[in-house]
């Protein structure tokens, strides 16, 4: 393991998007920044998209990681919602990999269990072990970006455990590994 390395995780989402960033010297972990990312005032999804995208973008320029971990969309009862998260979540990927760091990808329930010992907590049981974790002063104004701060956390938690993630280097492994979620 690296003793050294700077993670980025993304909360995707289509009306706030969060996320945390983390340090990791010497296997430990402090926190770096977290925030959020409204979009709700935006008026079309393509709008909210190039937000999405920019403040990825601004994120992976200012903070430098040297990897990025993104909380994988969950089938929804709306599939136009669903929709709309994936696309919103595969810019931010998008980001990252045009910028040759690597991918991971961890199912809510996953990230939950990682940080809280249970993958059905609440955003406010997630939010607190963070606290704990972390020894925050306090919580942010969304606790979307408790749950990006999650994400990262998670992956760093899951560092050299390959069954619980997907991993990406660039565009050919994602093809590679996801034949159906590509057109020929």
């Amino acid at each position: 393991m690296t003793k050294d390395k700077i993670i980025l995780g993304i909360d995707p989402g289509t009306t706030v998007m969060g996320y945390g960033i983390i340090h990791i010297k010497d296997n430990k972990m402090s926190l770096v920044a977290m925030g959020s990312i409204e979009l709700n005032k935006l008026e079309t999804h393509f709008l909210k998209l190039k937000k999405i995208f920019e403040r990825t973008h601004y994120l992976i320029n200012e903070y430098q990681p040297d990897e990025f971990a993104i909380e994988a969309p969950f089938m929804g009862k709306n599939p136009q919602s669903m929709l709309k998260l994936g696309r919103a979540q595969g810019i931010s990927m998008a980001v990252a990999l045009s910028k040759e760091i690597p991918v991971s990808e961890y199912a809510p329930r996953k990230i939950k269990q990682s940080i809280t010992g249970r993958g059905t907590a609440s955003k406010e049981q997630v939010a607190a072990m963070l606290v704990q974790l972390l020894k925050l002063k306090s919580l942010p104004k969304h606790l979307d970006a408790t749950d990006g701060l999650a994400v990262a956390v998670c992956h760093y938690f899951q560092m050299g455990k390959s069954d619980s993630t997907k991993i990406y280097s660039g565009w050919e492994s994602f093809v590679k590994n996801n034949p159906k979620r590509t057109k020929s």
